[in-house]
């Protein structure tokens, strides 16, 4: 017999009793939660929350750390408007004074039922015509209870005209997904665990479209966005979600939803995001982020990465990041994995679903091996110091290469682009890593929202069932070792190599164009080793660089530049102009109030990643961004190829 440990190692006990979950929480009230979101234009979010209790002390808990986030962000600090009441009489509560998400109060004889109203003071993802909410903003439930443990069934009341968006399964009669003015729709039963992992995007201009229609279970986009035409999805984009499904059902084999949507907001107002969630995921972009190929370039792997990590995040999860509450810290030593792999397969299925085409994906594919291999902080921390210190860790700051960041996003795409080819070389390209996948995100076959946890030891052994291979050691060199340069193997087993000439890719151009998510102000980094801001302001300077050997530093602004005025293109042609040359680079610069002269000593030019064609290597890379399956074109798309 075949050992269950090895069919689900790590995750058995946790699968069976998510299974059991429907018929546990039947034997039980729900908790009853209303959200009404027809304050959002105004920044405010309500609810009315009835909890069943028995008379005695009680503690109630708003969560903190939100899957996904990886830190301890909860939004306490913008809950406010508590008021709790039974039997029509106001209780006094009180803060816990440890855990500030906590509220205790006593409840008094013969009361079976507390209510609570809280408000949410919002300070993003809504605008004048659009809300995405989170659950989490409007949550109150016991304390120091497993929340897949705890029923509770909710509703949602938005502005009138607004359409709804969501995984959530509508019971109330009406119209559905745009209610009846002043109508509350109220959905299934589910639990705290499920509630917030089911967002919502509310909106005025509100469109869902089908998507890949012969795919089951059922996927669908809804989008909201503050101009009407903005929802509107282009053809073309419409296209690409399709394939996308399409490709994901090819490379991971298995669905661990009973439905999913992609929840898009369309704003300039309401903020930008991609958070994953098991049925769904919450994706915001810029108002015109799909209107044209140039917009949609900038966030091409935003989708595909969201979408995969219904699996590998959600479905697998590392078992430290999962916790039976939102309580407890999560630990973040495999995000290599949780977010490392899925930045590879988000981007690889970017190309084959059509979001970009294969050089674009190579394009930013160099430029992150190298800014990986231009980031000096390297040189004293791990891969996996930047996992388990993510909840500390922040983006863009000043000295942000010599700190580091979130590198395991973009290490962990080299290193799971490294595991692929080299399984193709083993296998004379018989096998990839999609043979993994099906392995390790495919446990239980197809199956509702769950999570199964695990380990590195089950993540060897899946490895192993593909190829063997001393895959521990592999990981180990990779993540847990100081490496001075960024794991380049993967693009050399791939038939390519990292090179930099004095010519930005196309690719390049047109994300630097509007700072995207990927290059962002990179245009001096790997020359003279400055970003900059639009004004000149210097944003980071790469440590050990021509630029940090002449003591600039972030938060200075450059304001001239060999004796003129500064602009980008000034600066530029100062860069050109002293290759091969002695003369330096002459800055004036102003830091705070002061003014002072810099010689930056650089002259080999500018310098731009790209990745060039290894003539007679095997093209695993171009392998590896062909579609699985056979791609949907647009209509104007199919004209075109008729013509």
């Amino acid at each position: 017999m075949r050992r269950l440990s090895r069919i689900f190692p790590a995750g058995l006990s946790l699968l069976v009793v998510s299974l059991a979950l429907p018929a546990a929480r039947a034997q039980q009230p729900p908790i009853l939660i209303t959200a009404d979101l027809t304050d959002a234009p105004r920044r405010l979010y309500h609810a009315e929350v009835d909890l069943p209790v028995t008379p005695g002390p009680i503690a109630l808990t708003t969560p903190k750390w939100i899957p996904g986030h990886h830190m301890p962000n909860g939004p306490v600090e913008e809950i406010t408007g508590v008021v709790f009441t039974a039997n029509g009489q106001t209780l006094a509560w009180r803060r816990d004074d440890v855990d500030l998400y906590q509220f205790h109060l006593t409840i008094p004889p013969r009361v079976t039922t507390l209510h609570a109203h809280l408000d949410c003071i919002v300070t993003s993802r809504v605008s004048q015509k659009l809300a995405a909410m989170e659950w989490e903003t409007l949550l109150l439930y016991p304390a120091n209870a497993p929340v897949r443990d705890i029923p509770i069934q909710p509703s949602l009341k938005v502005p009138a005209g607004w359409g709804i968006g969501t995984a959530l399964t509508p019971v109330s009669s009406g119209s559905w997904p745009v209610p009846a003015p002043g109508a509350v729709t109220q959905f299934a039963v589910t639990s705290v665990e499920q509630l917030q992992d089911s967002p919502i995007v509310a909106g005025q201009y509100f469109h869902e479209f089908p998507l890949a229609p012969e795919i089951s279970p059922r996927h669908y986009v809804d989008v909201v966005s503050d101009q009407p035409e903005d929802s509107k999805l282009r053809p073309a984009v419409l296209a690409a979600l399709s394939n996308l499904v399409r490709e994901a059902d090819a490379i991971y084999g298995s669905h661990h939803y009973r439905v999913y949507h992609f929840l898009l907001t369309l704003s300039d107002v309401a903020g930008g995001i991609g958070l994953e969630h098991g049925q769904s995921s919450d994706n915001g972009v810029s108002e015109k982020g799909f209107a044209d190929d140039m917009h949609e370039l900038r966030e091409s792997d935003l989708l595909p990465h969201e979408f995969t990590h219904s699996w590998n995040g959600k479905y697998r999860r590392p078992v430290g990041l999962y916790q039976p509450d939102f309580a407890t810290a999560q630990q973040g030593a495999l995000l290599w994995v949780y977010e490392g792999m899925t930045e590879y397969l988000g981007d690889v299925l970017a190309a084959r679903a059509g979001f970009e085409t294969p050089a674009q994906y190579r394009d930013q594919l160099a430029g992150t091996a190298a800014t990986l291999d231009y980031t000096p902080g390297r040189e004293w921390r791990s891969t996996e110091d930047t996992a388990v210190a993510a909840s500390v860790v922040r983006g863009n700051t000043p000295w942000h290469n010599w700190r580091r960041g979130q590198d395991y996003y973009d290490e962990g795409e080299l290193l799971w682009l490294d595991a692929d080819t080299l399984i193709r070389k083993l296998t004379a390209n018989r096998k990839s890593l999609g043979d993994f996948e099906k392995i390790f995100l495919g446990k239980g076959g197809n199956t509702g929202p769950l999570i199964v946890t695990y380990d590195f030891n089950e993540l060897v052994e899946d490895l192993n069932a593909v190829v063997p291979y001393d895959w521990a050691t592999f990981l180990h060199d990779r993540v847990d070792k100081i490496n001075p340069h960024a794991d380049l193997a993967g693009i050399e087993q791939g038939g390519y190599k990292l090179v930099y000439k004095d010519k930005e890719s196309a690719t390049e151009q047109a994300i630097a164009a509007a700072p995207g998510r990927r290059f962002g102000g990179t245009n001096y980094w790997f020359s003279i080793g400055l970003r900059l801001g639009s004004d000149g302001t210097i944003t980071d300077v790469r440590w050990n660089s021509p630029a940090d050997k002449a003591r600039l530093a972030p938060g200075e602004k450059i304001i001239a530049v060999d004796g003129q005025i500064y602009s980008a293109d000034m600066l530029r042609a100062a860069i050109r102009a002293a290759k091969g040359t002695t003369e330096p680079i002459h800055l004036i610069v102003q830091a705070d109030s002061f003014v002072s002269m810099a010689e930056i000593d650089y002259h080999d030019g500018e310098r731009f990643p790209v990745l060039e064609r290894v003539e007679g290597a095997p093209d695993y890379l171009d392998e590896i961004t062909k579609p699985l399956t056979t791609p949907e074109k647009a209509p104007a798309e199919e004209k075109k190829a008729e013509e």
